[in-house]
């Protein structure tokens, strides 16, 4: 087992094992007293994993729950939320007891969000299923639900008692599933580690417990610099700016990591076009993308993809903070007028293809 130990609001373990699904009973009774669990899963997940989740929570004498949404993004709105509330206070769940997220990204930011409101707190555990949620969403206490205007624009920051992340799960994944988790994993090479850009262009498998910790490692070194994401976390939103805006117009038919991939390369792109880094570096960004299989361009229009982008989270005023390369390993943050933004949109769209 490898172990990464957050200190943030709430101090707790990622615990990165195989095998650990069976364990999650005995794992998550050590973090929490109460022993009433309700399972938060989607539908394909439940058909994987729930039987052995409720076993093992069962086995650590754990009066269990589940609660099922629909998979993929449009579960992650406010109507799901506040059926899931419901549901908790139909199960007369207490400050004491625990919400297990079964799941990917969409059901680890309902989970926590209704975690953090429902009784004003209540303690949860991440159980990551996806590449995507095990080196990113289900680590650093970021939970949202989607409105109508944009992606995670209602939430807060709730850290977990507990993250479990068992690899073997990723094994069940569709071959383009896993994909869009690369598109995070080199994002974090992007940001901030050379090292694990160099290794990705070896096999992925043989080494997944520990890229997916080295993933973990560097989002738990910015999260306690800036747990609330005032300043170094925003360089976690490389390329998702843009990102958010290609899901938005797609209406989430366009998944999060491939979005992510597209957002890299255009931010790649503005970094080349404002002369902080070398065509190479935008080269280089392409080549490791196709090499999982994901997009590199777009056919939004500026004027589709500027609209989403104003209401981004990272808006201040008139301003929006813009994550852009240096080279391979080192990223800035770059502070946009809303018009700066629009022009250099327009300008990087300008010659796509």
């Amino acid at each position: 087992m490898i172990c990464v130990e957050v200190k943030a609001s709430r101090d707790y373990e990622i615990r990165i094992e195989s095998g650990s699904l069976k364990k999650a009973g005995e794992y998550i009774g050590q973090v929490v007293a109460g022993r009433h669990a309700v399972i938060v899963t989607d539908s394909t997940v439940k058909e994987l994993y729930l039987d052995t989740v409720e076993e093992s929570l069962s086995r650590a004498s754990f009066q269990t729950d589940s609660f099922v949404i629909p998979s993929g993004e449009k579960s992650k709105d406010a109507a799901h939320y506040i059926q899931l509330l419901e549901f908790l206070a139909e199960k007369t769940v207490t400050r004491s007891d625990v919400l297990v997220a079964l799941g990917g990204g969409v059901v680890g930011d309902l989970t926590g969000f209704a975690a953090a409101t429902f009784l004003r707190g209540v303690h949860f555990v991440q159980i990551p299923t996806t590449l995507l949620a095990a080196v990113d969403s289900s680590v650093g206490g970021k939970t949202a639900i989607d409105l109508q205007a944009g992606k995670n624009l209602a939430g807060c920051f709730y850290q977990p008692s507990l993250v479990l992340c068992d690899c073997e799960t990723l094994k069940s994944l569709k071959p383009e599933t896993f994909s869009e988790g690369m598109a995070e994993v080199i994002k974090y090479g992007a940001i901030a580690d050379r090292k694990l850009w160099e290794k990705l262009r070896a096999p992925i498998w043989p080494q997944i417990e520990e890229i997916v910790a080295r993933c973990v490692e560097i989002k738990r070194d910015i999260v306690e610099q800036d747990e609330f994401d005032l300043g170094v976390r925003q360089y976690l939103n490389f390329g998702h700016t843009i990102g958010h805006s290609i899901e938005k117009n797609s209406g989430y038919e366009i998944s999060h990591g491939r979005a992510v991939a597209i957002g890299m390369v255009l931010a790649a792109k503005l970094s080349v076009k404002q002369g902080e880094c070398g065509e190479e570096c935008l080269g280089q960004m392409r080549e490791m993308l196709e090499r999982y299989e994901l997009p590199t361009t777009t056919d939004y229009s500026a004027e589709q993809l500027i609209g989403p982008m104003k209401a981004d989270k990272k808006r201040s005023g008139n301003t929006v903070s813009f994550i852009l390369l240096r080279e391979i390993g080192q990223c800035f943050s770059r502070k946009m007028t809303i018009n700066e933004m629009d022009e250099a949109v327009r300008e990087i769209l300008g010659d796509e293809g």
